[in-house]
């Protein structure tokens, strides 16, 4: 297995959105393989790409024990009017874990290695991950989404932390 570094915070691969993924060539495969090696660890729900380095529309998830992976993944459906609020963490923000509103439900569309269009969806945990992962490939990290004072407190400790 190839054991690949996870990019945290103040790394500017996570601030940057991913490039679609045009051509699936060994790389891509390559990169894929990577995803889901590495998801498949304890206490890791979902990986996108950029939080290892690579700039690519891709993510992996783990949920339930249910592993897969997205190419070029877009939200095409969330629950309107069912939020789900519990604590978030990420692996590029590690040990850190604060309330964030998700949608309850989440439907993401995409592309296997085949070129297939895939659908992945699910609730609660599943929604989250979907959500949170596809924030990633966009430039974005759960904090973002934070309500004021939470992402004051969560920019203080990130601050204060030795990671």
């Amino acid at each position: 297995m190839t054991r690949r570094e996870i990019r945290v915070i103040g790394d500017p691969v996570l601030r940057t959105p991913c490039e679609e993924i045009r051509e699936i060539d060994q790389s891509v495969k390559s990169l894929v393989e990577d995803l889901l090696e590495n998801v498949d660890m304890e206490g890791r729900a979902g990986l996108a790409a950029n939080q290892i380095g690579v700039g690519l529309r891709a993510f992996s998830y783990n949920i339930d024990g249910e592993i897969g992976y997205v190419l070029n993944p877009r939200i095409v459906a969330l629950s309107e009017d069912e939020y789900q609020d519990g604590d978030e963490g990420c692996l590029s923000v590690p040990d850190l874990w604060y309330p964030t509103q998700r949608a309850w439900y989440a439907r993401v569309e995409g592309i296997d290695l085949d070129g297939k269009p895939i659908t992945v969806e699910g609730e609660e945990l599943m929604a989250r991950c979907l959500q949170h992962e596809t924030d990633h490939l966009n430039g974005m990290i759960y904090i973002d989404r934070l309500d004021r004072k939470t992402r004051k407190k969560a920019l203080r400790d990130i601050r204060n932390s030795s990671f």
